[in-house]
């Protein structure tokens, strides 16, 4: 049993990374990637606590990427984050990320909120205040009820659409696919069925943008995902044969962020992503 799809307190869940590792080396898992959102600050830790607990790592990142005026979002593995194309890249992401925060908090202290800076600066994880940062504000905060998707949908999101930011700070899926794959990633497109993703596409739409993504240079989807159908699995499974697509999957555990959702094993343990998948990765990565 793998995971390549989690989250930690360095984006929106509540491990850090470090207890990611010891948890998954206490849930039997063999490998495990951190791929936290638009942010690469805790795979140090993540990597450091691999070690310690004799645990296979590769470390990771969730983009958020702007794709024909639409959000999807792609999982990078196994990046060279010291090459000059992550860098570049890298540094321009997390530029775009910071320079708009300022403008959500003022937004929602007009929606009145209970909000400032100063409020907010307590949550920030990572060396910089974020979007996550207000959510864990926001979680934080016992008067406004609602689990974490709530609270994003609520409060978050409405901010980013009606300040025009949420597609403007993301960077093109094409140039994000491009520079990952300079900077020697494995790319895979996640939960194509989601709303950051492909839904309310027909499946014929849905292979027609997927098959332009990997033309592009993405490199593979997401084969296993907690809240699939049935049919959904059978898709996905049916564009990574016939495109060649590399198989992925994980869970997108979040902690108690998305109770629902365990380590390794998804929901009701109905996930195991064969350790299989991992191997072929590593090969790829070393290509």
């Amino acid at each position: 049993m793998i995971d390549l799809h989690v989250h930690s307190t360095m984006s929106d869940g509540t491990y850090t990374p470090s207890q990611l590792i010891k948890l998954a080396k206490d849930k039997g898992l063999k490998a495990i990637a951190l791929t936290d959102h638009d942010t690469i600050y805790g795979n140090k830790e993540a990597y450091e606590a691999a070690k310690k607990y004799d645990m296979e790592f590769i470390h990771g990142m969730e983009l958020s990427l702007n794709y024909n005026n639409h959000q999807i979002h792609v999982v990078a593995l196994g990046f060279d984050e010291e090459s000059k194309a992550f860098k570049d890249f890298y540094h321009e992401l997390r530029q775009k990320k910071q320079s708009s925060i300022v403008s959500v908090i003022d937004y929602l202290q007009k929606q009145g909120l209970d909000i400032s800076v100063e409020k907010v600066e307590p949550f920030i994880a990572g060396g910089a205040l974020d979007k996550y940062a207000i959510l864990r504000y926001l979680v934080s905060d016992k008067s406004k009820a609602g689990d974490i998707q709530y609270l994003w949908d609520r409060y978050i999101d409405p901010a980013f659409n009606n300040l025009n930011l949420k597609i403007t700070e993301n960077p093109k899926a094409e140039d994000a696919i491009q520079a990952m794959k300079k900077a020697g990633a494995v790319t895979s497109l996640a939960h194509f069925h989601k709303k950051i993703g492909f839904k309310n596409y027909t499946r014929e739409e849905q292979e027609a943008n997927i098959k332009y993504l990997h033309e592009i240079g993405l490199d593979g989807m997401e084969a296993y995902y907690p809240n699939y159908s049935e049919d959904d699995e059978k898709f996905a499974h049916y564009l990574i044969e016939k495109y060649d697509l590399v198989p992925t999957g994980g869970t997108d555990f979040h902690g108690a962020n998305r109770p629902s959702v365990d380590l390794g094993s998804g929901t009701n343990n109905n996930l195991d992503v064969p350790y299989e998948f991992y191997q072929n990765i590593c090969k790829l990565i070393k290509r």
